[in-house]
């Protein structure tokens, strides 16, 4: 269903929070929504992969990756499993790699920018805790809506305009 964010917050303005990071997009889906999962961490993806490979059921995994542009959180093989187990998309507060490759995959993909530096693979992180950046609190379970315009956060799944 087609929505646009500015729409959501003309009918739903004293429910929504707008997250005030201005992240580009990378996905082949700009428009995205979801539950949130979340996963706190720096500098390693081995618990992303993890997440990624599980069923997404539509989901939308918020990563807390301490803002760092020094390594990519996200390259185009763990994207691809996003997409495989039906993830509706990722916001990374840090980098992702592949940026070409990224933008043919169907999942929303929002990152600050891009390094091709691998991240560690150790499992240092924490997930669906909350987390916050852009003057947004994200917690599992809250509903996440993403375009062009920006992302919102409602506590609960909001109904879209027709």
């Amino acid at each position: 269903m087609e929505y646009l964010t500015a729409d959501l917050v003309d009918a739903h303005e004293a429910t929504v929070r707008s997250c005030e990071v201005q992240f580009r997009n990378f996905g082949a889906r700009p428009r995205f929504h979801g539950p949130i999962r979340t996963l706190k961490t720096f500098e390693d993806n081995a618990l992303l992969k993890q997440l990624f490979s599980a069923p997404g059921n539509g989901a939308v995994l918020v990563v807390d990756a301490a803002g760092s542009l020094r390594c990519a959180m996200l390259g185009d093989f763990i994207a691809g499993l996003g997409v495989q187990n039906g993830w509706a998309g990722i916001v990374i507060w840090g980098a992702i790699r592949d940026v070409v490759a990224m933008s043919r995959l169907a999942l929303g993909v929002k990152a600050l920018g891009s390094n091709p530096l691998r991240s560690g693979k150790q499992g240092i992180g924490r997930v669906d805790v909350p987390v916050t950046f852009g003057g947004v609190t994200f917690r599992a379970g809250e509903w996440l809506y993403s375009d062009e315009d920006g992302i919102l956060v409602s506590e609960r799944e909001l109904p879209l305009p027709p």
